[in-house]
């Protein structure tokens, strides 16, 4: 073992790990935990994770880096089992990691498909949100760089190749760009271009590129011409994942969001009505501070309003450090009850979506485990035989355990 790279939380610390496994591949034994500070548990798992690796690995160097680590790099540095801590502003440097200072470019692969980080941090200062002080302000990569680093996923072991040739991609067939607030790409850049030019850069420039996958979204940043593309564009998946937060206009503005539910549902509608196999995901919070029974019952039912099929959801739990920790908190059992109740009816608007599936044909990007994801992001079982990575057609017949097979 050379390098063991542990990452919690979103997947621009998926695309950062592998980065930061790339700089680390011809050193001596190291284990890195990559940390998520995004909820108090998330912390808690990342210390639980730092403690796994030191038994499993106890002759190696030991680092830890991430939003936690930069958020309490003290208390981290202090536990027995760290060598040291880096933090996220410094650990894409090679120098962290010692590593020669122009290190070869490494394509970010996990899970078969390629995450590209093209933005970090966030400008909004939302009431619930440590991540600010973990990612600093955003910062976005700039077109040019965002399609050297699609070209050194898409076409293996980094064959430099004309950007618009029409030749058949040798790597991955997903490309998923990532980042705190991906929406907000483009407003630090010359001539402040959006997210839907970046997208429409990335479809000219791979012509052969099946698929293009958006992280979660804001949805007021949503610009025009990537409202187009989610909704007329085959290979940018009709899978969209929203930071709605809550269903409540009270919560929200507590929260201190740029949206209302009026104008979260009408987004949905309109995406929907152009592009009606559109699958919708998103972020929701339960048991926010000063949330009433009226406001956890707008939760619920924004649920069934948006047809959240992919849901994340979050009990609230204070984050030292920010505004909605002074605030007026719920019990913590009524929150945990709340958040079971917002899970449920998410899981109820999946079954009733995935029945609607069974029968229907759907192109499947394979993973490694024998099952894989549809353009929808609806997992499916493959066939034996089927190579991870790949593509290939499954008309499910049945449902079981949350798979269509």
């Amino acid at each position: 073992m050379s390098a063991d790279v542990i990452s919690l939380g979103c997947r621009l610390n998926i695309a950062e790990s592998e980065t930061i496994r790339g700089f680390l591949a011809d050193g001596p034994p190291t284990v890195v935990v990559n940390s998520c500070a995004v909820t108090t548990e998330a912390v808690r798992q990342s210390r639980r994770a730092v403690r796994r690796l030191r038994r499993d690995h106890p002759g190696a160097r030991l680092v830890v880096t991430g939003c936690a680590a930069t958020i309490e790099p003290d208390a981290f540095a202090a536990m027995p089992e760290v060598d040291a801590v880096v933090s996220n502003m410094a650990k894409l440097a090679p120098a962290s990691w010692n590593a020669p200072a122009v290190a070869p470019p490494v394509p970010n692969r996990s899970h078969t498909r390629a995450f590209v980080p093209v933005q970090n941090g966030c400008d909004h200062a939302c009431t619930f949100c440590i991540i600010p002080q973990g990612r600093g302000k955003s910062v976005s990569l700039p077109i040019v760089d965002v399609l050297s680093a699609v070209e050194n996923a898409v076409f293996l072991n980094g064959t430099k190749m004309h950007l618009a040739a029409p030749t058949r991609h040798q790597g991955v067939n997903e490309v998923v760009l990532t980042g705190v607030d991906v929406t907000s790409w483009g407003a630090d850049l010359p001539g402040t271009p959006s997210l839907g030019d970046l997208v429409l850069a990335i479809l000219n420039a791979f012509p052969t590129l099946p698929r293009i996958r958006l992280s979660s979204l804001d949805g007021v940043e949503i610009d025009p011409l990537l409202f187009d593309l989610i909704t007329t564009e085959p290979r940018v998946m009709p899978h969209i994942h929203l930071s709605l937060q809550s269903g409540s206009d009270m919560v929200l503005k507590r929260m201190k969001r740029r949206h209302s539910r009026a104008q979260a549902i009408d987004l949905v509608q309109r995406m929907k009505a152009l592009r009606p196999e559109i699958a919708i995901g998103a972020d929701l919070i339960a048991g926010f501070p000063t949330e009433t029974a009226e406001m956890h019952d707008e939760n619920l039912s924004i649920v069934r309003e948006c047809a959240i099929v992919h849901g994340h959801i979050f009990p609230y739990s204070p984050r030292p450090g920010t505004p909605a920790a002074r605030m007026p908190q719920v019990d913590p059992v009524l929150v945990r009850e709340r958040a079971a109740q917002v899970r449920a009816a998410v899981a109820d608007e999946r079954a009733r979506w995935l029945a609607t599936l069974i029968g229907q044909p759907a192109e499947i990007l394979a993973e490694r485990d024998g099952t894989g994801h549809a353009p929808h992001f609806a997992s499916y079982r493959v066939g034996p035989g089927v190579m991870a990575g790949s593509l290939t057609t499954v008309t499910p017949t049945k449902i079981v355990e949350g798979i269509l097979e």
